[in-house]
């Protein structure tokens, strides 16, 4: 395992060539604002999600007749990438690793770009094989909460109508929840996470302020490529996970096949699609 630090005059970041995992944001007065992942609640504290966020059905899939095992959150959290660059303001790691369930040739780059306070990440996804595959990508970045999260809220760009998708295990039912209406501010409650995750599949916002009531902190993520946004904390524990994805949770009924699920992308021969998002401090 090495590190990659990445600094500017706002910020210095950390990030892992292990799972190409984000181990640290800190300002230039030393705060940390990621979750250092306490075991107690939660080991991690930002891992990608590919070639899918959250959970298939039966933990499978299908894709041109044929049956692919996939566990939650895919197949890259806990590996190895290559450290590909590692310079003040960028880094770029890769990994290219088949498994059963992902037999196909590929290239999945993260690219880390610091300017200021604000630190882009971009997923690169590259087909190196002879035919075509579906993917989704997502992230799960865990933010210090000091205090508690119920001394936060989140600030979405655009007035919503935050309708959570209920969750039953790891799935989607297709019943919905009125969290909160005609509004830009959601205060975040513990009582939100008794289950597991807030899901929502409709917000018109492309950005969101996780903002601290008390102590003034300020996280900003903006997700433009990104249609599904979820929240999740373990309860007591002091961190939010903003997690833009593009796909969302099957539902309980969901099709096996992956070219009919909502935010799978077909990624022909020689092709690279890229997704990003980007966190600003302060």
């Amino acid at each position: 395992m090495s590190l990659a630090t990445l600094k500017s005059k706002d910020l210095t970041v950390e990030i892992s060539s292990l799972g190409a995992e984000i181990q640290s944001i800190r300002d230039r007065d030393g705060a940390e604002y990621m979750w250092q992942g306490d075991p107690q609640y939660w080991a991690s504290r930002a891992p990608i999600l590919f070639p899918v966020a959250g959970g298939f059905r039966d933990d499978e899939y299908v894709w041109q007749g044929k049956t692919y095992p996939m566990a939650k959150h895919g197949i890259v959290r806990k590996v190895e990438w290559e450290m590909e660059k590692n310079e003040l303001q960028q880094a770029v790691f890769k990994i290219s690793r088949k498994t059963e369930g992902f037999p196909f040739e590929y290239d999945l780059r993260a690219v880390f770009t610091l300017r200021d306070n604000r630190l882009q990440v971009d997923y690169a996804v590259t087909n190196r094989d002879a035919q075509p595959f579906c993917f989704s990508v997502g992230a799960h970045e865990a933010y210090l909460t000091p205090g508690g999260i119920e001394d936060y809220e989140i600030v979405f760009d655009q007035e919503e109508n935050l309708y959570h998708s209920i969750l039953e295990g790891n799935l989607n039912s297709h019943d919905t929840q009125l969290i909160a209406a005609h509004t830009r501010v959601l205060p975040l409650k513990y009582e939100y996470f008794a289950v597991d995750a807030l899901v929502f599949r409709s917000v018109k916002s492309k950005g969101v302020t996780l903002r601290g009531v008390k102590n003034g902190r300020k996280v900003r993520v903006d997700f433009p490529d990104h249609p599904i946004l979820m929240f999740w904390d373990k309860p007591g524990a002091e961190y939010i996970c903003i997690e833009p994805w593009c796909n969302g949770p099957d539902f309980v009924d969901a099709p096996k096949e992956i070219d009919r699920k909502f935010g799978f992308l077909r990624l022909e021969p020689g092709q690279t699609i890229t997704r990003t998002h980007a966190i600003t401090i302060g």
